[in-house]
């Protein structure tokens, strides 16, 4: 059995990002939307399966009684939308260049990622995840530390604490920082390791570099993501099904407007 880890190229040219304007951000949308409504069945598809995971997140959190952890979990939740968004990406890649589509070439693509960069980039995201999960639980303890379990275990008692309160607050902030770093290493680079024969570490470079050149419209897109995805989570995660899709469209159109496309470079 071939327990070989894939390897990353030696050396990766830097490619070339352009400067985006708001409109952009909104022509991605637009055109991500159109990319579902042409295929689907492929969307439908993805966005279920991350609502069934959020779903099944939901569930095991309320039968094991922790709602507290409901909030954090929500908040992280959306991280892992990237990486559910890859056979979109695909998706809107086959039709951008007017190639056929058929699951097995889909699904392919997603499968085929195992032994690129993508998993280095699952191991990122993955330790965000965790630094975050840590910091919630070290919240949990300096603000909540004493309070008694039948408020620790309600979350509208917790929330009408000043401690349940100050708790959200700095949480919010502190989660959205790391939101905000993971967003901005990833936002471009999972769909640029699809498009492009590139190693991991230059794709997070350039995708941050892009956030930071392009700042005030990849962060209104950074804040359509985060707000789409979280109110399509209050229908117990249904509205996922739609938004995911969209939203990872949108995402491949919008990385096709801030890196320059490698035939024109």
């Amino acid at each position: 059995m071939n327990t070989t880890a894939p390897t990353a190229p030696a050396s990766s040219p830097r490619p070339e990002i352009l400067k985006i304007s708001t409109d952009d951000v909104y022509a991605a949308l637009r055109e991500g939307w159109a990319d579902f409504r042409a295929a689907p069945q492929y969307g439908l598809f993805f966005g279920g399966v991350y609502a069934l995971a959020g779903i099944a997140i939901f569930v095991e959190l309320w039968l094991s009684d922790q709602p507290l952890w409901i909030v954090p979990l929500a908040f992280a939740f959306p991280l892992i939308g990237p990486f559910a968004a890859i056979g979109l990406y695909e998706v809107s890649r086959r039709l951008e260049k007017g190639q056929s589509l058929e699951w097995s070439a889909i699904l392919g693509a997603v499968w085929n990622q195992r032994s690129g960069q993508l998993p280095y980039m699952a191991f990122i995201v993955l330790a965000g995840f965790m630094i975050w999960i840590w910091s919630a639980r070290l919240m949990v303890a300096i603000f909540l530390g004493r309070m008694s379990f039948a408020v620790y275990s309600d979350l509208n008692t917790l929330l009408s604490t000043g401690n349940g309160i100050a708790m959200l607050i700095f949480g919010t902030l502190v989660g959205g920082a790391i939101a905000f770093v993971l967003f901005s290493i990833t936002v471009v680079a999972l769909p640029m390791l699809l498009d492009r024969d590139i190693d991991f570490v230059t794709a997070m470079v350039t995708s941050f570099n892009a956030v930071l050149g392009n700042l005030r419209p990849m962060l209104n897109w950074a804040w359509i993501v985060a707000a789409v995805l979280l109110v399509s989570m209050v229908p117990f995660f249904l509205g996922l099904i739609v938004a995911l899709p969209v939203l990872g469209h949108a995402t491949w159109r919008l990385y096709r407007k801030v890196i320059r496309p490698v035939d024109t470079a």
